[in-house]
């Protein structure tokens, strides 16, 4: 499968992966740390948002859920309160100051707030200094104690249950917004999730919707040593909370940009808002853009001996087939049709319009361009199993075995049940997101003839006896091992180097 645009083969920094690396001197002191001063700062940050659930539980009785009550002297006394206290958690927790660029604007000039990169739970600390609204899911409301502060900044609700949910909450943000400075202002995070700070991937278009001037905010955590990131591969929650509480002193900054009025073509046009304003913060926050987005993390990710090499060309394919709506499902049954037609096909190579026929979908640019990726010939014609070996792999990327199988019933002889050396390096190519793959060389680690064909069962056997399968035993264009004189070692040692 080629890439039809311009974006480099492998992506420099995985955003949804962070790995920490600690000198013999970072461990010593975390070790000192974790039996003198962290007890004393976990019980303190405890007892402080204890203390600040009284106030929180006060202030949300009899509130309505859709009008803003009058602000009270006695509701004003426990917003101050509760920013104090929650300030006083911080501190304790070893954000001794935190430095604040620029200035907040008043709700009635950007009723939103658009904070990146989004990339620990502490990001929290600026919501709390300006018990600004969040956009949360209902299930936070449950949560002990934090529930009960999440619930008094006014949120808006997620309900994942609902199928409409996200129509709903857009809804809800326009009304807010809408209503010239009532409501407080609503802070979100339009990366949709946490990264590691490396990039800005791509907004979702929430916050840009109501097509209504927005202030960009910026965060930065300048110490040595990261701590605070917690994204979908690295330390649990728990393990940044107790090395974050272990560091003498936690930095943070944060940034106001000028209010961004978007024109009339931005107002109509969401996604272009949102594209416009993160390249405004990237530069602010000197960091590259990154054309991932949250939908894209389990292709990131994927983990098993066939892990994704290079998910370039992939993600590409599965930002597009999302927009033919082709992913909308929450199972994997309505592949289960179009694996049985392609069956039937046999290799039979399709034309852009029996392509369309295909999927019971019209020609549009979008269906164009998916089945550009699979033209390799450039003769407008493609293997529509490379389509479904592709769609396998984006819809399940980490079971890459089950992905396999099909594609083996896609391919293999009805009697023997073999697969040609040919059609297995062309299901690498597309489920590694790879070019070029070469087999000889494992077909000679194979004890038995070579007779260039393999069945599943002998396949996958061979996996689970070499985990590093992909690393060992393929070779591909820009692998390392592409430039390597000898063959692997099989299990007794044995190069199967023909020149050797």
């Amino acid at each position: 499968m080629k890439s039809s645009n311009s974006r480099s083969s492998r992506v420099a920094k995985n955003p949804f992966v962070h790995e920490l690396k600690f000198t013999m001197r970072e461990k010593i002191q975390i070790g000192l740390m974790s039996v003198t001063v962290f007890p004393l700062r976990l019980l303190l940050v405890s007892f402080l948002m204890l203390l600040a659930w009284p106030f929180a539980f006060t202030a949300s009785l009899g509130r309505s859920e859709y009008a803003v009550e009058p602000q009270s002297w006695w509701r004003r006394f426990i917003d101050v309160s509760l920013r104090v206290i929650m300030r006083a958690m911080w501190f304790c927790g070893g954000f001794h100051w935190i430095k604040v660029k620029g200035q907040q604007a008043k709700p009635s000039e950007a009723p939103i707030l658009t904070v990146a990169p989004h990339s620990s739970y502490f990001d929290a600390i600026p919501v709390t200094m300006t018990m600004c609204s969040i956009v949360a899911k209902l299930e936070s409301r449950s949560i002990p104690v934090w529930g009960t502060l999440i619930s008094y900044i006014r949120p808006v609700f997620v309900f994942r249950s609902d199928q409409h949910s996200r129509r709903k909450t857009v809804e809800e943000i326009k009304r807010r917004a809408r209503s010239e400075g009532e409501w407080p202002q609503i802070v979100i995070f339009p990366e949709g999730t946490c990264t590691n700070r490396s990039g800005l991937i791509l907004f979702k278009a929430g916050a840009f919707i109501p097509g209504l001037p927005v202030q960009p905010v910026v965060l930065r955590y300048p110490n040595k040593l990261d701590t605070v990131t917690w994204t979908w591969q690295g330390p649990g929650a728990f393990k940044i909370l107790w090395l974050t509480l272990c560091q003498l002193h936690n930095p943070m900054e944060i940034e106001y940009l000028p209010i961004y009025k978007p024109s009339a073509e931005e107002r109509e046009n969401s996604a272009l808002f949102a594209n416009n304003v993160r390249k405004l913060m990237a530069k602010a926050l000197e960091l590259p853009l990154t054309d991932l987005s949250f939908d894209d993390r389990d292709i990131s990710l994927s983990h098993g001996p066939l892990q994704i090499y290079d998910y370039s060309s992939l993600l590409e394919f599965n930002q597009l087939v999302c927009r033919l709506g082709l992913k909308s499902g929450a199972t994997y049954k309505p592949m289960e049709e179009k694996v049985r037609k392609a069956r039937k096909l046999q290799g039979v190579r399709l034309g852009l319009e029996d392509f369309a026929q295909f999927l019971n979908l019209p020609v549009t640019d979008t269906l164009t361009q998916v089945h550009s990726l699979f033209d390799k010939g450039g003769d407008g014609l493609i293997d529509i199993r490379h389509y479904i070996i592709a769609l396998s792999t984006v819809y399940r990327p980490s079971k890459s075995m089950e992905t396999l199988k099909l594609a083996f019933e896609l391919y293999e002889n009805d009697e023997s049940g073999e697969v040609l050396e040919e059609d297995l390096a062309s299901i690498f190519e597309i489920m590694l997101g790879v070019e070029e793959v070469e087999l000889s060389g494992f077909f000679l680690s194979l004890n038995g003839p070579d007779v260039g064909r393999i069945t599943f069962d002998e396949l996958h056997n061979f996996i689970e006896q070499h985990p590093y399968f992909v690393q060992h035993y393929l070779d591909f264009k820009n692998h390392p091992r592409k430039f390597c004189v000898g063959r692997p070692k099989d299990s007794n040692g044995q190069n199967h180097n023909k020149d050797v």
